[in-house]
């Protein structure tokens, strides 16, 4: 079975608005799911490793996984070069975000937070505090484990951003 690219989805998904999940680490895919399923989305799931295999791959609905090489930031640069404006991606890496921003897709962590142009040197200067503190032997807390109610923001959030998304296409 061939596995379809993100750029055949791009152009053959039912739905124009399209939902890119840099899917190796994330926490809430079945909310992802469940909002594209409410709000008529695609769904493309980006993953470097052959072992994620969802259950609603079998279903029919409009939701792909692409594998990538297992190389360093494959998922990342896959995702970077493909999204486009009017994307919804859904990352924790703040490097991919900085770098799907310019190309006007909306960035949505996997705890809820919006990343915008705004905001995303913020988070980028964070991560490099935590980073160096790190080589220098300190210890960093790292995030809580995902609650409920963190995943019931998440699915509120990623809808409010997809109605967002699906209001700028309206003619």
């Amino acid at each position: 079975m061939k596995v379809p690219t993100l750029y055949e989805n791009g152009e053959n998904m039912s739905s124009k608005l399209r939902i890119v999940v840099d899917a190796d680490a994330c926490p809430v895919k079945n909310e992802i799911v469940a909002a594209a399923i409410e709000m008529g989305a695609g769904v493309i799931f980006v993953a470097s490793y052959a072992a994620f295999a969802p259950d609603w791959q079998l279903m029919n609905l409009d939701i792909h996984t692409v594998f990538v090489d297992q190389a360093f930031q494959a998922a990342d640069i896959y995702i970077a070069n493909t999204a486009r404006s009017g994307d919804v991606v859904v990352t924790g890496d703040y490097g991919l975000a900085a770098l799907c921003l310019p190309r006007g897709a909306s960035v949505l962590t996997p705890r809820g937070s919006e990343l915008t142009g705004d905001n995303v040197d913020e988070y980028l200067t964070r991560r490099h505090i935590s980073s160096k503190a790190r080589r220098a032997g300190l210890r960093t807390k790292g995030p809580r484990a995902m609650s409920e109610e963190d995943r019931e923001i998440f699915q509120h959030k990623l809808t409010k951003l997809l109605l967002r998304e699906q209001e700028k296409m309206r003619p």
